[in-house]
């Protein structure tokens, strides 16, 4: 493949890179959790629904609050504990959502969507995994709050890592919803595809949910396979993303092409089609002759592109 124009520096994966330690292990020690939480280094997320409440700054949004301020903003649900940064502990609180949309009147206070906060670098890059973590555990909570097996409301514990069920004793534990997203590629062609939730012009990876006793690869192939009508063969692992919306996982993945002819499922996309490095290149450059663009740098296949772009067949080395 002959060498690309330089992209520039490569941007952060959004939500990963957490600089929390989750102390997984102090997690039974009711002793320790309190002591957090009266801590004075103890900072709090605030999260009602879709919505993050942050307190306006000069320099941006600040989403941490001491513990008291964090429960005085609206009722308050589930409490989590998240982590240590360093020495200081955070935690994720639930907010009622109703109660959350208010507080959108207050003048002190910015309220908006993670999505938002991530594409508009609201706040400082060391909140967004630990915010992700947040909103991630406290939408598992909001939706598992009896138990599956007898119906009885379950008590939370291990500070909001597991729900116990009083009644049969079942246990649950916060689950993650893994999604494959993969770049098809035939020689110096990639597959992309249009879905109509996209922002006007922008096209993207396929994805699609890995199903029971489904391996990645397979699940690469067969959603290829399901949308675009593509074949593969070779599937190359990328990297990983926490997707908190709600709580998903997404695999990124490169896939080799054995087969070039779309047929595309209108109920998934709009459209699908295949576009040359030299044009895929000038989505990063907003020099797409048709306008054509990209996910943002926060989402996997921005990255998953751009690596296909910069490295040609070799990312399948």
């Amino acid at each position: 493949m002959p060498p690309f124009a330089d992209l520039g520096p490569k941007p952060l994966l959004g939500y990963t890179a957490s600089i929390l330690a989750r102390a997984a292990e102090r997690r039974n020690d009711e002793a320790f959790i309190q002591g957090c939480l009266v801590d004075k280094r103890c900072g709090v997320y605030a999260v009602g629904g879709e919505l993050v409440v942050m307190r306006k700054g000069a320099n941006g949004a600040e989403p941490l609050f001491g513990p008291d301020e964090a429960r005085a903003l609206a009722q308050a649900n589930e409490k989590v504990f998240l982590g240590l940064s360093g020495q200081a502990p955070r935690f994720g609180l639930a907010l009622d959502a109703e109660a959350t949309k208010v507080l959108k009147e207050r003048s002190d206070l910015l309220v908006t969507d993670l999505r938002t906060i991530a594409v508009q670098g609201l706040v400082a890059l060391e909140h967004l995994a630990p915010l992700a973590e947040a909103k991630a555990l406290l939408a598992w909570h909001a939706r598992h709050r009896y138990c599956s097996n007898c119906g009885v409301k379950t008590e939370m514990v291990q500070a909001g890592w597991k729900r116990e069920c009083p009644s049969c004793k079942v246990e649950h534990f916060p689950r993650t919803d893994p999604v494959v997203i993969m770049l098809a590629v035939d020689g110096g062609r990639c597959l992309l595809g249009r879905a109509g939730r996209f922002a006007a012009n922008m096209w993207s990876c396929l994805a699609g949910f890995v199903e029971p006793g489904e391996s990645m690869e397979d699940a690469a192939r067969r959603e290829t396979l399901e949308e675009a009508g593509i074949v593969c063969g070779e599937v190359k692992y990328f990297a990983s993303q926490p997707w908190p919306f709600p709580m998903s996982l997404m695999i990124g993945c490169h896939a080799r092409a054995t087969s070039s002819d779309i047929t595309v499922d209108r109920e998934e996309l709009e459209d699908a089609r295949w576009f040359t490095r030299e044009e895929t290149a000038l989505m990063f450059t907003g020099r797409h002759p048709d306008g054509i663009t990209i996910p943002p740098p926060i989402a996997i296949a921005h990255h998953i592109i751009r690596a296909w772009v910069e490295q040609g067949d070799a990312v399948f080395s």
